[in-house]
């Protein structure tokens, strides 16, 4: 077990410190937030990939019976990269709180302390809260608590990261100032449609394919699922309601910004004309 464990305890911060040795000699005028930035979004897209094409195979591979099918990645993922991934990553997204106030100068950011790390728990609380909540309830649930069943269901979970890659390239772009090139409109408008049907349509579509199982209609799985089920499913359902509504305001601001400039270029030629006359 512990040599299984040990893939994913490598591979991630092994990556993590490649990419951090290697971007500097590329982009040497990047700093370390910058650096680190694109390092955590870069492994995040690795996981992202991997989990997505292990869910892909669960997913099709136990579609016969979602109840009582069994694929063995539905477990060992979990084991070999989704725990490890998790716990790297909560590290990860402090080191990039770190270094982006460092750079810009905070004296209490010259050197690690409880202070830099409470004040990363309370800006970033609920990513934290999110990835905290997968090691306690995910990991204790595809372990122990569901009778070698519903692996189906597990991999349905996987695909919720095929949205990762795109919010990670639109961060990737923004630091290589690409912000207003026609590829990162084309990734934001990726972002909102992966993100709303497989981070939650997602959930409702689990439940939907659970009634279709045992002959219910959707609104009575609920009632016959457990309690532990759907509570479980509303703590990892609840920050992508709130992320998505995030990510729409910030498409809506992007757009009114974008409407702007426009306006401004097509009035420029019109003032020039005026001062000429």
């Amino acid at each position: 077990m512990w040599q299984v464990l040990v893939s994913g305890v490598v591979v991630f911060p092994g990556l993590f410190f490649a990419f951090r040795k290697v971007l500097p000699s590329v982009f040497s005028r990047w700093t370390d937030a910058d650096v680190v930035l694109v390092s955590e979004r870069l492994i995040s897209s690795i996981h992202a990939i991997m989990a997505t094409v292990v869910g892909v195979i669960v997913v099709s591979s136990c579609s016969r019976n979602v109840i009582t099918d069994r694929h063995w990645l539905a477990t060992y993922f979990v084991i070999w990269y989704g725990v490890p991934y998790m716990s790297y990553d909560i590290f990860a997204m402090y080191l990039s709180h770190y270094y982006r106030f460092r750079v810009k100068g905070r004296e209490d950011y010259q050197e690690h302390s409880l202070r830099t790390v409470s004040s990363f728990v309370q800006k970033e609380f609920p990513l934290v809260l999110h990835h905290i909540a997968l090691l306690t309830l995910l990991f204790p649930f595809t372990m122990f608590l569901r009778n070698d069943q519903g692996d189906y269901f597990i991999g349905c979970l996987f695909l919720t990261e095929i949205s990762t890659p795109f919010v990670s390239l639109g961060k990737i772009l923004i630091q290589l100032g690409k912000q207003d090139c026609w590829l990162h409109k084309v990734n934001g408008i990726m972002v909102l449609l992966s993100f709303f049907m497989c981070r939650i349509v997602l959930f409702p579509f689990m439940y939907w394919a659970y009634g279709a199982h045992y002959g219910l209609p959707l609104y009575a799985v609920p009632l016959h699922v457990s309690l532990a089920a759907n509570l479980g499913n509303l703590c990892i359902l609840s920050p992508q309601v709130y992320w998505f509504v995030l990510l729409c305001l910030k498409g809506y601001r992007l757009y009114k910004r974008s409407g702007k400039s426009r306006g401004m270029l097509l009035a420029e030629p019109l003032s020039d004309h005026t001062k000429e006359e």
